[in-house]
């Protein structure tokens, strides 16, 4: 599958951010918006690249810190990280999860992206960082897909929001025979909308009445909804074979869980802060019932499936070294096209001077 990215978007030589000393690069979300705009080929090559880098070795990632506001639901998570390679760089995403900001119109996530220079340590590029964990969250679950379900016709959506949308769209460009979705929200009208922007991509999309007829549909599932706890309990209602990308992590119950084939981005990331395998790992104390990472499926170190029949499950955690893969691309891009704002004197005057 990477043999496909590479082919279709060769890497580019690196700018030299990492060394960059003087001043502070800022880009708003519309700068961000615009340098992604069709860059879904690059981005993908650079996750899998990550994914691998990651695997092997070649990254630095601290567990996640969070940080609960009150009411139990919102969250904000900081997510710190180095990631080398020819062009190493450090950082951090600063996440904020509110879902009641959806129905005040405005986005359940908001974020800010730092990086850092890896020799001096001092920020070089302040970022809006929605936009980017958006595009890289739909590239870790198609890189995923791709590798479970390859000839994917038909993909179910659970959940209505700007992560399926963009799983959505990635989609379409990932799969030439997908004809149809079907889709699934608790509000009908969120459903109807966002089935109205599906049929612009494919043949077809159409609303499920229940979250079991999606599931029960379609042999590849996407899963992502503000859910705080598990409330897919039946391992009957998803087909044999199905691959599910279980994006927002606390939908399914163990029993579903630990009935399906398991795959991770990292174990030690996954396995926190309440997720479905989170309570697999409570429920059985241990986690034998993870059977690879992806990076072990991208580096052929483990098969896709252990075997055709049995549903695998995808639990992406969100490692922070994606966002600086693509973070660091979009200020390269910028560099490049001089559309970042420099503010030259954001930093004090040493005062050994």
């Amino acid at each position: 599958m990477n043999d496909q990215f590479q082919a279709s978007a060769p890497a580019r030589a690196p700018a030299q951010v990492g060394t960059m000393s003087e001043g502070l690069l800022v880009l708003r979300g519309t700068d961000v918006a615009s340098l992604l705009d069709g860059c879904d080929n690059e981005i993908l090559r650079l996750v899998t690249d990550t994914y691998k880098l990651h695997a092997s070795g070649g990254t630095t990632l601290p567990h996640s810190t969070l940080l609960s506001l009150p009411g139990g639901v919102s969250r904000i998570f900081a997510l710190p990280g180095y990631l080398g390679g020819d062009s190493p760089v450090a950082g951090v995403k600063w996440i904020a999860s509110v879902p009641a900001n959806v129905m005040e119109g405005l986005d359940r996530a908001s974020a800010l992206i730092i990086l850092n220079n890896v020799s001096t340590g001092r920020p070089i590029a302040f970022l809006e960082g929605s936009l980017i964990s958006a595009r890289r969250t739909a590239a870790s679950a198609l890189i995923a897909a791709r590798q479970l379900e390859p000839n994917a016709e038909q993909m179910a959506l659970i959940g209505c929001g700007l992560i399926n949308f963009e799983i959505a769209r990635l989609a379409c460009g990932i799969f030439p025979g997908l004809r149809e979705f079907v889709v699934f929200d608790l509000y009908e009208q969120r459903a109807i909308t966002f089935a109205l922007r599906l049929e612009r991509m494919v043949e077809r999309a159409r609303i499920a009445k229940t979250v079991e007829e999606a599931c029960g549909f379609c042999r590849l599932i996407s899963i992502a909804t503000t859910a705080v706890r598990p409330h897919l309990r039946e391992p009957r209602m998803f087909q044999a074979g199905a691959a599910i990308l279980h994006v927002s992590l606390r939908d399914l119950t163990p029993e579903v869980v630990l009935s399906f084939d398991n795959i991770v981005d990292d174990e030690d990331h996954v396995c926190q802060a309440n997720t479905s395998v989170h309570l697999c790992e409570k429920l059985t104390g241990n986690r034998q019932f993870i059977r690879c990472s992806l990076g072990d499926l991208l580096l052929n170190r483990a098969p896709a499936r252990k075997d055709p029949d049995t549903p695998i499950v995808f639990s992406p955690f969100g490692l922070g070294v994606l966002d600086l893969a693509v973070a660091r691309f979009v200020v390269e891009e910028a560099v490049r096209s001089g559309t970042a704002t420099t503010i030259s004197d954001f930093f004090p005057v040493p005062w050994r001077k």
